[in-house]
């Protein structure tokens, strides 16, 4: 068994051990979307590139793309960010 491979059947272990939330264990981004007209994403790792049509941020394993019309970003710290307008998709790139 390689090593990376046993370093994540331990982390999948621990993690279901303690009951712990995946996106704190494995970098995974966390997507709360508010109807259509808001979205909330944490542990992104930047912006990739931002048009009123479309964001694309960075995240662990590759891209986030929300897309809709009139989007804005509300507010944006480390980690984590809030968008807003009428969002018709998010997906994973």
């Amino acid at each position: 068994m390689r090593w990376r491979e046993l370093q994540r059947q331990l982390r999948r272990k621990t993690v279901a051990a303690l009951d712990l939330p995946g996106e704190v264990t494995f970098n995974l981004p966390k997507i709360v979307i508010t109807g259509n007209v808001q979205v909330l994403i944490e542990n992104h790792r930047g912006i990739v590139s931002y048009d009123r049509e479309e964001v694309r941020l960075l995240v662990e394993a590759g891209e986030v793309a929300v897309s809709g019309r009139g989007l804005v970003i509300r507010s944006i710290v480390p980690e984590e960010i809030v968008i807003e307008g009428e969002i018709q998709g998010v997906r994973f790139i």
